[in-house]
């Protein structure tokens, strides 16, 4: 029960927790109801960019900038010990990569 009342405890150290916190979910909701509407309203014009014929030539641009940025910035940091940064920009570098790739792919196999 005390994690449901641990906010009253401490408002104002809390406050802005709990603020952001707030805000993130009504980002969400909004983001998930514009997605809801796409439907009804077409494409717009920046999905019609990165949709077209010259997708490719995007996704490819992104991916050799990707490897550049981390492949520099995995070298900048130390790999020892627990407490390196090396797991959470390999991890960034990850989900990141996974994604301009698909990307990559799902704009030539579309074509």
């Amino acid at each position: 029960m005390t994690i449901f009342t641990i906010w009253f405890q401490k408002i104002p150290d809390y406050l802005v927790i709990l603020l952001a916190g707030v805000a993130l979910a009504g980002l969400f909701v909004f983001i998930f109801a514009k997605s809801a509407m796409v439907a009804e309203g077409g494409r717009r014009g920046w999905v019609r960019r990165i949709t077209g014929p010259n997708s490719k030539i995007l996704f490819a641009i992104l991916f050799g900038l990707w490897a550049l940025v981390f492949g520099i910035a995995l070298q900048l940091v130390p790999h020892e010990g627990a407490s390196s940064p090396y797991g959470g920009i390999g991890l960034i570098a990850l989900f990141t990569g996974f994604f301009i790739m698909m990307g990559l792919i799902w704009s030539v196999v579309g074509d």
